[in-house]
């Protein structure tokens, strides 16, 4: 009896040592609007909000990083996919992750901390919008305009929203802009002035997004 055992416990053991790696669980990668995400040739955007259309997970990003067929990563290394963008609307990209059909937090970062989004909504002159990105963190003012047109080296964009939010060079394209739990806008670029005399931004209706990529933030 002693012998048989030791016998199963060995097989336990040997079977245990023989179990491939996966089953300890990797979560694959993903993120968070408001984080920086990197493109090859030293391209650097902002994660604006993450998206999903029936189980199948994307994410929104603007500038440079929104070309189709482009890769994303999450290090500038260039180590760690993301995803790729499957298609592209005035200047803003859908990336698919690489493992779509794993969930992704329905968050903004606050740094430090997280705002969950729950809906979207269009922006409305006088409203509070804050933006979130890398180099400034949380910043809040207002929507001051809406219907803007403006010309990037990419083209001209029209209907954008202007707000009294200040950008700085390392706030890259797709900077999410929300109110509260609601996705109003991702950051297109275009922006006056800096964070220490003040400024203001530009920014793409997230709305106007959804529709076009026929997806929805959770």
């Amino acid at each position: 009896m002693l012998r048989r055992i030791l016998t199963m416990a060995m097989v336990a053991v040997v079977l245990a040592a023989l179990a491939p790696a996966a089953s300890a669980g990797t979560a694959p990668p993903g993120g968070e609007g408001g984080q920086p995400i990197y493109a090859p040739g030293g391209v650097r955007c902002t994660l604006g909000f993450n998206v999903q259309r029936h189980g199948t997970y994307y994410f929104l990003t603007a500038g440079g990083c929104a070309k189709a067929g482009l890769t994303l990563y999450a290090d500038p290394a260039l180590t760690v996919e993301l995803g790729t963008v499957v298609a592209v609307t005035n200047l803003v990209g859908l990336v698919r992750y690489v493992d779509p059909h794993v969930e992704r937090p329905g968050s903004v970062r606050r740094y430090p901390g997280s705002q969950d989004i729950t809906g979207a909504g269009s922006p409305v002159v006088g409203q509070s919008v804050c933006r979130s990105g890398p180099a400034t963190g949380v910043r809040c003012g207002t929507v001051t305009a809406i219907n803007q047109t403006v010309r990037f080296p990419e083209g001209t964009i029209t209907g954008l929203a202007r707000t009294n939010i200040c950008v700085e060079p390392g706030d890259t394209p797709g900077a999410p802009y929300f109110s509260g739990g609601i996705a109003i806008g991702l950051g297109i670029g275009g922006g006056i002035g800096n964070c220490s005399t003040g400024g203001s931004s530009f920014f793409q209706p997230v709305t106007k997004v959804l529709a076009a990529f026929g997806v929805n933030v959770y």
